[in-house]
């Protein structure tokens, strides 16, 4: 992947992902519209489509609120604290209409993109995953909305709006986020270098997991002990917690290479999602 994209003319927005955020936004409107009944469960989850739908226009404007410099805290970046956080937004927030719901989407995700377009040089947002470069909380969004875009999608049975260019466009929050949500558990017996690469040129990146930590560089390691080739969306798909990754690999979305190849189903379980 490219790790240095072309900037938007306004401001500090890779080329592209602004108009991916507006799109994403309009998809998931789409798959909204017409829907009568939003007390549809949520495949995989506690949430019905109300309720995963508003989260989105909630998170939306909170992602708004910080691209203009605006303090919100919310939780502290552990999945148990954000979970407290979504759940105490949704009980003050009672709209579960999917219209208006989708309008709020779309028009918060409009409102985020102008806000990080005219504040290129302003202080990092206080995310609720830690500070980010106005690049990164966009990437950061794009990847929030396809996630519960998806969840949308599947519950309603429609066509979800992940693509490749789309996973590509989720990279830069991707890599910055991976060591903040690692398990602590998980990695504190293993040492391993891994390069990940992204089916149909989407790039590369490499891992490192040593001394109880992870590292990620936005280049493939030089003498990695396991290569991992996987499709765009469903690497996305199963860092989200979205997709089972033994799935994956019966699919042949999933190849592993290297002196060290057992340790591509390993891989997945080293982070958690938030």
């Amino acid at each position: 992947m490219d790790q240095a994209p072309r900037q938007d003319v306004r401001g500090a927005l890779p080329a592209g992902l602004g108009q991916a955020i507006r799109q994403a936004g309009e998809d998931i409107a789409a798959v909204l519209d017409g829907v009568a009944d939003t007390g549809v469960a949520v495949p995989g989850s506690q949430w019905t489509v109300g309720e995963a739908a508003a989260h989105l226009a909630l998170a939306n404007g909170l992602m708004a609120d910080l691209a203009l410099g605006r303090e919100r805290p919310y939780g502290d970046g552990t999945p148990r604290s954000l979970a407290a956080a979504n759940a105490e937004s949704l009980a003050a927030f009672g709209e579960r209409r999917a219209e208006p719901l989708a309008a709020m989407i779309t028009d918060q995700a409009a409102r985020c993109v102008d806000a990080l377009a005219m504040t290129a040089d302003g202080p990092a947002p206080v995310t609720p995953l830690g500070s980010m470069d106005r690049s990164v909380l966009a990437s950061y969004l794009l990847t929030h909305m396809l996630g519960h875009g998806y969840d949308l999608a599947r519950a309603l049975r429609r066509p979800h709006m992940i693509d490749a260019e789309r996973v590509a466009l989720c990279m830069p929050f991707m890599l910055s986020v991976m060591p903040a949500v690692a398990d602590g558990s998980a990695i504190a017996e293993l040492t391993a270098r891994y390069t990940i690469r992204l089916r149909g040129g989407g790039g590369a990146f490499g891992v490192t997991v040593a001394d109880g930590a992870v590292r990620v560089a936005p280049e493939p390691q030089e003498r990695p002990d396991c290569t991992i080739l996987i499709d765009p969306v469903a690497f996305l798909l199963i860092a989200l917690g979205r997709r089972n990754p033994w799935l994956a690999m019966a699919r042949g979305q999933i190849l592993a290479t290297g002196r060290r190849p057992w340790l591509a189903p390993r891989f997945p379980s080293l982070f958690v999602a938030p």
